[in-house]
């Protein structure tokens, strides 16, 4: 068997591995090997089109038609004569919307460039892409005030429209950014990328292979937030059309993250997930995103060292001298109705999945710190909880004392939010309500449940008892969190609770400088390294 600390080196060392192989798979990505024989004009290797610097034009037409043949049943939406591809533009336009998409169908739209002057059904050098205007998603929960029943007459209107509200409907695109690569960059023939090669279409022009201007779509530019309900009654719908240009580097790795992106949602992750992910990528400057990409593998690594170490802290534990189980309990308390929160608002399973894993161990943490025991009487389980000593009942006497005088602002407090929230906030449900009322009053006054324990530890005098490796850890990880405060998609009460909890293990710092170790004194283990006979005394 391996030590705990072989365990958390060999974790360690795996996680260096990840990151250096993660920075060589960037590499590989963002640079690409030219052709060696390029400069003596090598027949092997794939030359640019646009080096030639010819006329071009975009065009973009509208169908309901996945794949088009000729000039037949397509609108002209946009057309840009002598289109320059280092130019940037974005331009709204009026899409007219068929009977046939109004009616919960689809709408495509054909992104054409060509050369200037001639129709791109007439021209043998053209390249074109295609993309869906519409997508299908549930329509949001109506909101309404659960008191005078109002709601937003707009969405009253959209949603008498739609049979059922727990079955998809047709969702406008309203934006549609476009990419050329713009980079006279010259291909090796034999080592085409592969991630680039399907948007690469070649022409022989003489005893030399061109490729043509490669047409992207960025897909991670399409965000829920743009999506608007299609409704029977509209016909036309406006439509935003941007455009830049990119680099080979950024085409690349833009591609493998439309990739991955896919792959999230066919391993079962819903629309919005991908959505949260698809905000780190573009709204975000690529430096910092490469940061970022630290930050969340450091983050990773000190969750789990973080859960290891309080999970092997409460598993040893056998007295509860020191601890405030009021805490505890508050701390269970508010981790589950975070977590019934995050899931009631369909937050991404990049912090649900934490929080679910969090609360788990929470409601673990209780039994341990209740001495609860469940016996099975055939069918039925029954509950029995362990007695406490006299020092762990001197503890409880803290504990009682410190919650006392606490629930004097903390239940006013609460109560008063939640009786404003009822009357001036809109909510889908009375369960809705309840949640919200509740994680407001964690969020806003949770930190006050810390004070406990600090009682105690002032008290006590001391913090011995206190598991501080999974503090360190989650002390690392709560000034992530303010990182990731910014970048990833959540209520603001969320990322407030995140700045909050800095203040909290300041304070926790502040008591571990004022009270240093003493080893007379019981560890977090229960045990005391000048007195063993006592550890007899807190052993079940």
């Amino acid at each position: 068997m391996l030590s705990r600390s072989s365990f958390t080196s060999l974790v360690v060392g795996v996680f260096a591995v990840y990151v250096v192989h993660t920075c060589w798979v960037m590499y590989g990505i963002v640079y690409t090997r030219p052709c060696p024989a390029a400069a003596g004009g090598s027949a092997g290797c794939v030359w640019p089109y646009l080096a030639r610097r010819p006329k071009l034009q975009l065009s973009v037409y509208t169908t309901t038609r996945s794949n088009i043949g000729a000039e037949s049943n397509v609108d002209l939406v946009l057309n840009v004569e002598d289109f320059d591809i280092e130019s940037k533009f974005e331009r709204t336009v009026n899409v007219s919307v068929p009977k046939k998409t109004r009616n919960n169908g689809t709408l495509y739209a054909y992104i054409f460039l060509h050369h200037a002057g001639i129709l791109p059904w007439h021209d043998g050098k053209q390249v074109h892409i295609v993309s869906p205007l519409t997508t299908y998603m549930v329509p949001k929960p109506e909101e309404i005030n659960l008191l005078t029943g109002e709601s937003d007459t707009k969405q009253i209107e959209a949603e008498k429209q739609t049979n059922a509200l727990d079955e998809p409907v047709s969702h406008w695109r309203s934006r549609l950014t476009l990419n050329v690569m713009v980079e006279d960059f010259v291909f090796d023939g034999s080592s085409l990328p592969a991630d680039v090669h399907r948007y690469m279409k070649m022409v022989q022009l003489g005893k030399t292979v061109h490729y043509l201007p490669i047409l992207f779509i960025d897909q991670l530019s399409n965000r829920v937030k743009d999506l608007m309900v299609i409704n029977r009654s509209t016909t036309e719908l406006p439509l935003t059309v941007s455009y830049d240009k990119i680099s080979l580097g950024k085409l690349r790795f833009w591609i493998h993250m439309q990739d991955a992106v896919y792959s999230l949602q066919q391993f079962g992750f819903s629309e919005k997930d991908a959505d949260e992910v698809k905000g780190i990528f573009v709204d975000t400057n690529l430096y910092f995103l490469a940061l970022t990409f630290f930050v969340a593998a450091f983050h990773l690594l000190f969750d789990f060292l973080a859960f290891k170490n309080d999970i092997s802290f409460w598993k040893k534990k056998r007295s509860m001298i020191g601890m405030s189980t009021k805490a505890v309990l508050w701390r269970c308390f508010s981790t589950v109705v975070i977590f019934l929160f995050l899931l009631d608002e369909q937050t991404s399973l990049l912090v649900l999945i934490p929080a679910g894993i969090g609360a788990v161990i929470e409601l673990w943490k209780v039994k341990k710190a209740l001495k609860m025991t469940i016996k099975w009487q055939g069918l039925r389980p029954k509950i029995q909880f362990g007695t406490y000593n006299d020092s762990e009942k001197k503890t409880e006497e803290y504990d009682t004392q410190a919650m006392k005088y606490l629930s004097y602002l903390l239940y006013p407090l609460c109560i008063g939010g939640a009786g404003y929230s009822l009357l001036n906030v809109k909510y889908k449900s009375w369960y809705s309500w309840l949640i919200n009322s509740f994680v407001n009053g964690v969020y806003a006054f949770g930190f006050l449940f810390m004070l406990p324990q600090l009682f105690v530890n002032y008290k006590m005098k001391s913090v011995a008892h206190l598991p501080w490796k999974a503090f360190t850890y989650k002390a690392f990880n709560t000034f992530i969190d303010d990182i990731f405060a910014f970048i990833i998609t959540m209520p603001t009460s969320h990322r407030l609770a995140c700045f909050r909890d800095d203040v909290v293990f300041l304070v926790y710092l502040y008591q571990r400088w004022l009270y240093p170790v003493d080893k007379s004194r019981v560890n977090e283990y229960g045990e005391s390294y000048e007195e063993k006979p006592k550890k007899k005394a807190h052993r079940e």
